[in-house]
């Protein structure tokens, strides 16, 4: 069985994850995301990739990990279209 080529999406601080993965990415000011952050951490799937900063998109994975990026969700869906963010 052949597969494609597997294509990672950059989260930021040289951070990448799986786009097929990828459920959902969801800004991360609410407070059900801070909820869903606390829940994931405690359950051992969360995966922090802000590199320190500000926590501003979380995104959900088919395995049901959480993780956070500290670039702008609108960002990380123009990555994931193939649109580039580099002006």
């Amino acid at each position: 069985m052949t597969q494609g080529a597997l294509k990672l999406l950059n989260i930021g601080f040289k951070n990448s994850v799986a786009q097929g993965r990828i459920v959902a990415i969801i800004s991360a000011e609410s407070s059900p995301m801070r909820r869903l952050k606390e829940e994931a951490k405690r359950a051992g799937r969360l995966v922090d990739g802000t590199n320190g900063r500000k926590t501003r998109s979380v995104l959900v994975t088919d395995s049901n990990h959480i993780i956070l990026s500290s670039v702008e969700p609108e960002t990380l869906l123009a990555r994931v279209q193939g649109v580039s963010d580099e002006s």
